[in-house]
């Protein structure tokens, strides 16, 4: 039996679905997962975040088989980890909701993060901004990619 991945979806990828230039990466994406090739890791910062989306992107969410989701909470261990990356700097306070992602990610052994935001988070300076920090702490290397990287190349994607 193949092990699923444990990915860690942050909110863009639920809008990706309804953008014209994401949409089809993104459900390629939710229907593997659908299909058992992945977990998705929501945590309570995606799922606040998914609460204030558009209702379509709500729906969609929700329509996800509950075999293919594990939600858990923000720990206080997640937030010292945000907290870290902020403090080096890796990003601005303004920023600290993506922190907050990685660091999710990275306390629940996510295998990869899954991002359409390429400016804060899928960025090899802020990849290894992010690896700094977590080797410091005793964390993994942090791996984030866009979902493109994630879906098979079964359609030639």
């Amino acid at each position: 039996m193949k092990r699923r991945n444990r990915v860690y979806v942050d909110t863009s990828v639920f809008g990706g679905v309804f953008d014209d230039a994401f949409s089809e990466v993104s459900r390629r994406f939710f229907a593997e997962a659908a299909e058992g090739r992945h977990i998705v890791l929501l945590s309570d910062v995606t799922l606040g975040e998914l609460r204030d989306a558009p209702e379509r992107v709500q729906e969609f969410a929700a329509s996800l088989p509950e075999e293919a989701i594990e939600e858990f909470e923000f720990t206080p261990e997640m937030a010292e980890l945000r907290d870290a990356y902020l403090a080096a700097n890796v990003l601005g306070a303004r920023w600290a909701d993506d922190a907050a992602h990685v660091a999710s990610a990275t306390v629940a052994r996510s295998d990869v993060i899954v991002s359409w935001s390429f400016r804060h988070m899928v960025k090899w300076e802020k990849i290894r901004g992010f690896s700094a920090v977590n080797l410091s702490l005793g964390y993994p290397l942090v791996t984030i990619f866009g979902p493109r990287e994630v879906i098979s190349d079964e359609e030639g994607l």
